[in-house]
């Protein structure tokens, strides 16, 4: 009974943790409607399912460690073993969906902003998938092997940051510059010709 008791309290205590850890620091307290993004960079859309994205993985990847600090990695995945890890990943597989749909909408004009986003989604899925121990690993193997994906998080978050930057430098040099059409018009408009004088029209009708 106390072997079980003190993993499941482990594990009470890293899913807690990870929604309070901003509140922790000061710096920002999670309401329930963000509480997938609680230490996301800025209010947009974007800024928390980058967020997300990692603060998710993690919660996932804590349950997992749990499983096998109980179970050893060989039982990890024997029976219900491995029951609270598939259920982290099932469960935010679909909490993901708001903020990842969200985040695609707030990208809309920014097409190498989207791609990036829509792979750094397929990744983390990926990611969640191979939190299971694989036979043959030793254990720095496999802990090395799950911390890899954190990387890769950063690399496809700071693409998007800068496809967004990039759309955004090129609509603000656009709606700085007339139209090429209203240029070219006033450019090619002809001038109107100056109307004769009706004293220079009538000598010249006298002659």
């Amino acid at each position: 009974m106390r072997r079980f008791l003190a993993p499941s309290l482990l594990l009470f205590a890293a899913l807690a943790a990870a929604p309070l850890a901003g509140a922790q620091k000061g710096e920002f307290v999670p309401k329930p409607d963000t509480y997938l993004c609680p230490n996301s960079a800025g209010p947009g859309a974007v800024d928390c399912f980058l967020n997300a994205v990692e603060h998710l993985y993690t919660m996932c990847r804590q349950v997992k460690s749990i499983e096998i600090i109980e179970f050893g990695y060989e039982k990890s995945e024997e029976g219900v073993n491995g029951a609270k890890s598939e259920y982290c990943v099932d469960k935010h597989r679909v909490s993901m969906t708001r903020p990842y749909q969200a985040a695609l909408r707030e990208a809309t004009g920014s097409r190498g902003a989207i791609d990036h986003l829509r792979a750094l989604h397929d990744q983390w899925l990926q990611s969640l998938q191979s939190l299971k121990w694989k036979p043959g690993e030793t254990d720095d193997d496999y802990k090395a092997r799950i911390g890899l994906p954190y990387e890769a998080f950063k690399e496809r978050a700071l693409a998007v940051q800068e496809a967004l930057k990039s759309s955004l430098a090129v609509k603000s040099a656009a709606a700085a510059t007339p139209p090429a059409r209203a240029r070219d018009t006033a450019k090619a408009a002809p001038k109107a010709a100056p109307r004769a004088s009706a004293s220079a029209s009538a000598t010249s009708a006298a002659n």
